[in-house]
This record gives C-alpha cells, sequence and structure tokens, in this order.
C-alpha cells in the first residue's frame, strides 16, 4: 500500500495561478500542480497587507493592499504542502492557511484500495474461523 502508483508522466509546465487574499482565508484554498511544473503565484490583498509563505519550499511573498504580488517556485517536490499568511493581518491570521497540491493525491485510493482488501479477507477467513470455533 505504500508502494508508489504508475503515474502518467506529463512535460512541465507554465502555470500562474491567481490567489486572492483577504481577511483570514485564500480563494482558491487549494491549488494543484504536476511536479516539475515551473508555478507562479500572483497574490492579490484585497484588504490589508498579506502574505503567503510555502512550507516545504521556504518561499514567500508579501501584497499591499490593492496590489498583486509574484512568486515563482519549480514544483520539484510531490506532496501536499500548506501554504499560510506570514504578515499579521488580525485576531483570526493563524487559520489563514491554504493547500498546494503537486502531483496526484494518492492517499484516497490507497485507503480504499486498503480498506477493499481487509473486507475481502474478512470474507475468506470468516468461514474458517467458524470451523474453528464449533470444531
Amino acid at each position: 500500500m505504500l508502494a508508489p502508483l504508475p503515474v502518467r508522466a506529463s512535460a512541465p509546465m507554465q502555470r500562474t495561478l491567481r490567489v486572492e487574499a483577504s481577511q483570514f482565508a485564500y480563494a482558491p484554498a487549494v491549488l494543484e500542480v504536476n511536479p516539475g511544473d515551473t508555478v507562479t503565484i500572483e497574490l492579490v490583498s484585497t484588504d490589508v497587507v498579506h502574505g503567503l509563505y510555502l512550507d516545504g519550499y521556504g518561499v514567500s511573498v508579501t501584497a499591499d493592499p490593492g496590489q498583486t504580488a509574484s512568486l515563482t517556485f519549480t514544483a520539484d517536490k510531490a506532496g501536499s504542502f500548506r501554504f499560510r499568511c506570514n504578515v499579521t493581518c488580525g485576531a483570526l491570521h493563524p487559520f489563514m492557511i491554504g493547500k498546494i497540491q503537486v502531483g496526484p493525491n494518492t492517499w484516497l485510493m490507497r485507503a480504499i484500495a486498503l480498506t477493499v482488501l481487509a473486507l475481502l479477507a474478512m470474507l475468506v477467513l470468516r468461514p474458517e474461523l467458524a470451523k474453528v470455533e464449533a470444531g
């Protein structure tokens, strides 16, 4: 279940994603890119100064109210990474969090496969257990 699944390779692309920041949320809050993509995030602040710090990549950008600031990086690490506001923007600032998914999210499919496997094992072993208890 922990082995990597075969993934269809796609050529890296240049992606530009617009993210609006307002107290206390990002829109959109979830971004999806492919491994190897060159990603430019255009951060637009709609009310106060906001920032965006991308965990796992160590890159950040700050946008003034009504302004757009750009951040460009290569998505060379697969997985799910949080981004968060790195400028104190009010009382609920700690809850201003988003996520960028680099590559497919296979954990859900793996969990479903493991559940199905466990159910099949129970169906196969149940008659054997009944024989042992009766005998």
